[in-house]
């Protein structure tokens, strides 16, 4: 069966870097729209008047600063040029590889200056580990969000999601079924992990994957290290941080990551498959916030109206990522009905950590991680 409404929120746990020593100088910030309204406290399209006072003041701000967002990562690409297009505002793309951590550092660094963030897309942890730092708001579509997905201030939003799978290149390896099959010698330098999981959401996930397929659970994340240990031991783990880029040229024909971001390879590389492993479904969303200190406080609320909108929604579907609005919009008869129907089938029971077993798991990937990687 297809579990969409069951998808809930991963990532590691992180630590803030201090970002006082080498703040840019501040500027002074006037968020005051040309009709009187204070954008960067705007809690609604309602306090600006209405969406079109909303589009007109993002547009007068004329830019979006936006982080860590591959193009290739649930469609964002599309999704930041239509926005761009649609509205006729430039966004401005930085550390579009850069992990959730790297957001909330770029956010202290950049504090008070025209080059801050003015959105955030985080994983679990790294998101609840800061929300004093979000503005709260609810975008139109507020009430077709299930509550379980949102703060109840909109402080912060779930946005899109998937489950943790298995990418491989056909022409390169053998059918994958299970994790215990890349342990075997066929895949003797092949196996790529998406980041390292004490700071990006998606490698956490995939240890976590590791260890519910090998005994472990969401309170025990140990069997998903050793595994990996075990992977570096046969000289099966590849060290490198798979991309667009490393998967066409034949670099990593094994990955470790959201099953979206398979769909994407697979447009790409004509042999690619994705599988997510029966024995180990596990399920996340991100989260989505507007940076209480955002340069361009309107443009940062209309981008969060784009993407909770229909069009949004359906951009992040094509993606192959799972929209948060999903089961709303095909009740309403919104979701592009062909993109839906085709996500893939996942069996099994999806695993769900709860934010205090991501915090625990994360504690212990940070005391143990660098038993694989030294």
């Amino acid at each position: 069966m297809k579990t969409r409404k069951t998808l809930a929120s991963l990532a590691v746990l992180a630590t803030l870097a201090a970002a006082a020593g080498c703040a840019a100088p501040e500027k002074e910030a006037d968020t005051t729209t040309e009709s009187g309204v204070d954008a960067a406290t705007a809690t609604s399209a309602e306090d600006f008047g209405s969406m079109d006072d909303l589009i007109k003041a993002a547009q007068d701000e004329g830019e979006l600063n936006v982080i860590a967002l591959p193009p290739d990562w649930a469609n964002y690409g599309e999704m930041i040029s239509t926005f761009e297009e649609k509205y006729d505002i430039k966004v401005n793309s930085d550390q579009p590889d850069g992990a959730s951590q790297d957001e909330i550092n770029a956010a202290n660094d950049l504090a008070g200056t025209d080059k801050a963030p003015d959105v955030f897309d985080l994983g679990q942890s790294v998101a609840l580990a800061n929300t004093d730092m979000f503005a709260p708001y609810q975008v139109e579509t507020w009430d077709d969000i299930p509550t379980e997905f949102k703060d109840a201030d909109g402080a912060w939003v779930n946005d899109y999601g998937g489950y943790m799978s298995i990418g491989y290149d056909s022409a390169k390896v053998p059918d994958v079924t299970s994790l215990q099959d890349l342990l075997g010698p066929e895949f003797k330098g092949a196996v790529a992990l998406n980041g390292d999981p004490t700071q990006a959401g998606a490698a956490f996930s995939g240890v976590m994957m590791a260890a519910i397929a090998n005994g472990g659970s969401a309170d025990d994340i140990a069997p998903g290290v050793d595994f990996f240990s075990d992977l570096k031991k046969a000289g099966n783990f590849l060290p490198v941080d798979p991309d667009s880029g490393t998967i066409e040229s034949g670099a990593t024909p094994v990955v470790i990551d959201w099953d979206y971001l398979g769909a994407a390879a697979a447009a790409n590389v004509d042999t690619w498959k994705t599988v997510v492993p029966e024995e180990a479904v596990v399920a996340g969303y991100y989260f989505q916030a507007i940076n209480a200190d955002a340069p361009h406080p309107a443009a940062a609320r209309l981008w969060q109206e784009f993407l909770y909108s229909d069009e949004g929604q359906n951009l992040w579907l094509k993606g192959g990522a799972r929209p948060v609005r999903g089961d709303a919009m095909a009740e309403a008869g919104t979701i592009d009905a062909d993109l839906w129907g085709a996500l893939p089938e996942v069996g099994g029971e999806p695993v769900i950590p709860t934010d205090d077993q991501t915090v625990t798991a994360g504690e212990y990937l940070a005391d143990n991680w660098s038993k694989v990687i030294s």
